[in-house]
């Protein structure tokens, strides 16, 4: 692959063989970004978990504390329509919204929240939800009767973290512009959790590879207790 002059420039700066501290990890990237617009900071992780086993999923939620700096549109699909838009969501309603999911293709929005009592209306689309990853989930925190806590929580920052097929993990954790220390507060509240929920399971190594990156940077390899 052959890279840019820029990228081989920001490339000096990372000992590809070191393996850095959190900390360092964080000052080092905002260093990397190539690119002239404020880039976001990605982490990645590979697991050595079998992901075809149900005992060694790492899915959940969790909030950043200084947020990812992408501002999320949230659509909530309930019957407690005043709770939910005075919490702050951007799109409220019932069946209606629902249809205009499914006949006007409408996805003006990032994350789509529920209360249970519509799930059973939002079932007759979930074969366009799904793919598109925005099905309302219990697991992903999308889904509960207290729609208010809900929508407040994801404006705040919540997001989703799910390990896929092969093993991988993929998460904003903010953006160049951040301070180092708002990033390793993100940092260190996405890997504890990991660490908390480490399944049962998983017998000695639990994370391969954890590498910090700014759009179209380089990976900066990172450690921290858990892993």
């Amino acid at each position: 692959m052959k890279y840019s002059k820029n990228y081989r420039k920001v490339a000096e700066l990372v000992d590809a063989k070191k393996v850095y501290s959190l900390e360092e990890a964080c000052e080092l990237v905002k260093k990397t970004s190539t690119v002239k617009f404020d880039a976001t900071v990605d982490v990645s992780f590979h697991f050595d978990v079998d992901p075809t086993q149900a005992d060694q999923q790492v899915r959940g939620t969790l909030i950043l504390p200084n947020g990812n700096g992408k501002e999320k549109k949230i659509c909530a699909i309930t019957s407690k329509v005043e709770d939910a838009k005075a919490a702050g969501a951007d799109f409220v309603g019932g069946k209606e919204l629902i249809e205009k999911i499914q006949k006007e293709n409408w996805f003006g929005f990032d994350v789509l929240v529920a209360t249970p009592e519509m799930m059973g209306e939002l079932g007759k689309i979930a074969r366009i939800l799904g793919p598109k990853g925005l099905m309302p989930n219990p697991k992903a925190g999308t889904v509960s009767p207290d729609v208010a806590k809900t929508v407040k929580e994801f404006k705040l920052g919540k997001v989703e973290y799910r390990m896929d097929k092969n093993a991988n993990m993929a998460l904003s954790v903010g953006r160049v512009s951040f301070e180092t220390s708002k990033l390793v507060e993100n940092l260190k509240a996405l890997t504890s959790t990991l660490a908390r929920v480490r399944p049962a399971a998983v017998k000695g190594t639990y994370i391969k590879n954890a590498v910090v990156h700014t759009t179209m940077g380089p990976a900066i390899h990172f450690t921290f207790e858990g892993m």
